[in-house]
């Protein structure tokens, strides 16, 4: 084995072994039988990996196989498999054959329960001894639900990863094609915005002004859950889901170079977005802290407004008059009364002239200036 094989197989035992005893702790575990049985589980474990460690030296196997806790620790469902383990210990019968504590015994390996404490724990044991058949048909239940489960898992987990093998450009692609949909109802919603179909947008403000007035928000919202649940159910029974399926074209008109250079306008676009990001931030700051008095003070008017009429008119109301001020704003009269946009003008200019706070760049953490202390 190679060092690092060698070492992901130490670190997967020690792991096995804190699990062990995160499950006997979680579980009430206390009987010294029972807690000897899960250790002989966990040890006959062990023993299995390391003898197919030997065999398949060229290609070791996942520990993951032979080790009970680590295997149900990845599996979504797998406490419910230690749930059932932990009712099953319940009825162990150390005396079994087929016990992992009669098993470690006739290996030779010491058992670290004395007899007089097993044969206290027999008697007990005697009196629900009739249940184990009951507990072992839930226990394999449970194992087969998690394997089922397992499969699924893995067959959507490969499906997923093939998706994750490809470059950046086929990626955006695949996203572009996902989003086609929501690019299509976009214009839709410009032009209601925009007041290009009058009549829809007398509708959409219509309803938004009724369901808000009469606080409709909940009952509209389950109708449109209602909606998407009766297209889920018409699509499973026409069998939508296994007809669809996303073709993306990589094809494209332009040259390397203009791809190049599309790339570059890209990335220059997701920079000065940043940028923008980190200006707007550092400015909010310097209101906050004061580092510029006068917008701080007109901001500190501007939400002492908000918070009054926060606390005095009813919030459905302001959210009324913000609707009909936001279709009143895209209508053709706001548009030719504010032709001139000064209004527009001035926030920007009261947006430019706030200073930002300073920023230090520095390259070692030992550079970091420590906080002055204040009296």
């Amino acid at each position: 084995m190679t060092s690092s094989t060698r070492r992901d197989h130490w670190l997967a035992l020690v792991k096995e072994v804190m699990l062990l005893h995160k499950f006997l702790k979680k579980f009430n575990i206390e009987t010294p039988l029972q807690a000897w049985e899960m250790h002989s589980r966990t040890i006959l474990g062990i023993i299995r990996l390391h003898a197919a460690r030997e065999l398949l030296r060229i290609a070791p196997p996942d520990p993951k196989s032979f080790l009970i806790f680590a295997l149900l620790d990845e599996l979504p469902t797998g406490s419910n498999v230690l749930q059932e383990i932990a009712e099953s210990l319940k009825t162990v019968d150390s005396g079994h054959s087929c016990s992992a504590t009669s098993i470690l015994r006739n290996l030779n390996v010491s058992q670290l329960v004395s007899g007089h404490t097993e044969m206290k724990v027999g008697i007990e044991h005697s009196e629900i001894v009739n249940n184990k058949p009951e507990n072992q048909s839930s226990l394999e239940t449970a194992v087969e639900q998690v394997r089922e489960e397992a499969k699924e898992i893995n067959i959507a987990k490969s499906k997923a990863d093939d998706l994750k093998d490809e470059g950046i450009g086929n990626s955006a692609l695949v996203l572009m094609e996902l989003v086609k949909p929501l690019k299509s109802i976009w214009p839709w919603f410009q032009e209601v915005i925009q007041w290009e179909r009058p009549a829809s947008t007398l509708t959409v403000i219509g309803l938004i002004l009724l369901v808000v007035y009469k606080e409709w928000v909940g009952k509209a919202m389950a109708v449109l859950l209602m909606w998407v649940v009766t297209m889920m159910i018409w699509a499973r029974r026409h069998g939508v889901g296994k007809k669809t399926k996303f073709v993306v074209c990589t094809a494209s008109d332009q040259t390397t170079m203009e791809s190049i250079v599309s790339a570059q306008h890209g990335l220059n676009t997701v920079y000065n977005i940043m940028q923008l990001a980190n200006i707007a931030i550092l400015k909010i700051w310097s209101i906050l802290l004061s580092n510029a008095p006068k917008h701080t003070d007109m901001a500190i008017t501007a939400m002492t407004g908000v918070a009054i009429v926060l606390a005095v008119i009813p919030l459905k109301y302001i959210i009324m008059a913000l609707v009909l001020l936001m279709f009143a704003a895209t209508s053709k009269l706001a548009k030719r009364v504010n032709k001139n946009d000064m209004g527009n003008r001035k926030l920007q200019g009261w947006w430019d002239s706030i200073p930002v706070i300073p920023v230090q760049i520095v390259d070692k953490v030992e550079d970091i200036p420590k906080a002055e202390k204040t009296d």
